[in-house]
């Protein structure tokens, strides 16, 4: 099931600029997970690469950051509904 926005496009929507966000986050991971997966794949076809954790931790505490970021930003329920 893809994921859907059934409302206007309005960028000064807070619950979408959230979606907006969960989306880039989730796009963020998937790239991660395939640029990751294929070095180390080649790095163990092939000659190891020293730098590679480091490349892996320094680029997964970026997605945190990111992830704590969407946490952080999400929009606050009202309190009149």
């Amino acid at each position: 099931m893809p994921i859907r926005w059934y409302g206007p496009a309005n960028p000064e929507d807070p619950t979408y600029r959230h979606f907006n966000r969960i989306v880039n986050l989730v796009l963020h991971a998937m790239v991660f997970a395939a640029v990751n997966s294929g070095l180390w794949f080649v790095q163990g076809m092939r000659q190891p690469w020293p730098h590679l954790a480091w490349l892996t931790e320094a680029w997964a505490g970026v997605l945190v950051l990111q992830l704590l970021t969407v946490l952080l930003r999400r929009p606050r329920p009202d309190a009149s509904s």
